[in-house]
């Protein structure tokens, strides 16, 4: 209204504030016909709020710090209904679905897809490679001018769909593909300055297929190379150890803590290959199939940029810290 009063016009108020036209007009009528005291804001009608600032605190905890699996559910992800039991066991309020959504969402939560980690995995085995592990293998790196990489390898099968399309609403898309089933499993390895290697692989990985692999990572590379992998049974077989043994010390191999994908970057690879470009393409036949996983890893490889983004990605903090 200050606004108003010093000559500015409702329906630039309006666009300044973000508000609609009606709701300053309203508001500039108000102010003409009772002053300031029309504008007061006034009790919202209705009950009053059911939980109260330390129930919410201690509800917040419980949804954001627990598994309901904890508390006896039989699910691992939360469900409103599940958040109403809650409220009801510890609060002694009742609440319907509704009430629950709006409460959630007024304490800034959002339903949102999980990620899901093996529970195998060793949290303390993971921190000391974050912490201790990995800064070693860095400065032996330096040492030697030795390349860090680090490499896994991944499949992708015929009916593997992502994305999504502009349709009319009501008429769900359809995009015509092969009714058949088939994949292509791909190895890997990604560098922090940004190399990326890569090789299709024809049927299963064999130890002979992953030696293959690493003569082609040393051919290609000027020096030695330390190899980041994890524990597939091909990675931990007597042959590769044998062949890194072989070397002289030009490839030497380093095994992340198991069940924990997340600390290697080259996970990434397979998000953009799988997800951001196959998964939004028509799959017609095996050698089209082949021809777009080896065009999709050819266009990373010219993107050196994108590559050295993967390791933005805050679990891999770690590398950049021992950088």
């Amino acid at each position: 209204m200050e606004q108003v009063q010093a000559g500015a016009h409702p329906e630039q108020v309006a666009e300044t504030l973000g508000l609609h036209r009606k709701t300053v007009y309203g508001w500039v009528a108000k102010f003409r016909a009772g002053g300031w005291e029309a504008l007061e804001a006034k009790p919202v009608p209705g009950r009053p709020p059911t939980l109260t600032g330390d129930q919410l605190a201690r509800l917040y905890s419980i949804i954001v710090g627990t598994d309901p699996r904890q508390l006896e559910f039989k699910f691992a992800l939360w469900t409103r209904n599940m958040i109403r039991e809650v409220i009801g066991r510890e609060f002694g309020v009742t609440m319907s679905e509704v009430t629950v959504g709006r409460w959630l969402k007024a304490m800034g939560l959002s339903p949102q897809k999980p990620l899901y980690r093996a529970y195998q995995a060793d949290p303390e085995a993971v921190e000391q490679w974050k912490s201790t592990t990995f800064p070693k293998i860095q400065k032996q790196a330096k040492k030697a001018k030795a390349t860090i990489y680090f490499t896994d390898e991944a499949s992708v099968r015929s009916d593997y769909h992502a994305g999504t399309t502009w349709a009319p609403v009501g008429r769900t898309p359809v995009v015509a593909v092969t009714g058949a089933r088939f994949s292509v499993n791909m190895i890997s390895a990604i560098s922090a300055k940004g190399a990326l290697r890569f090789s299709i692989i024809d049927g299963t990985l064999t130890a002979a297929k992953f030696i293959d692999f690493c003569k082609r990572l040393l051919r290609d590379n000027d020096g030695p190379v330390f190899l980041i992998l994890d524990g597939h049974p091909v990675h931990r077989s007597k042959a590769v150890t044998a062949f890194a043994d072989s070397t002289g010390g030009q490839l030497t191999l380093f095994r992340i803590p198991a069940y924990s994908p997340q600390l290697n970057p080259d996970e990434w690879v397979w998000k953009n290959v799988k997800h951001d470009r196959i998964g939004r393409s028509g799959i017609t036949g095996p050698d089209q199939f082949k021809t777009l996983c080896t065009r999709a890893l050819r266009r990373l490889q010219r993107m050196p940029h994108l590559v050295r983004g993967f390791f933005a990605d805050p679990h891999l903090a770690y590398i950049r810290a021992a950088a």
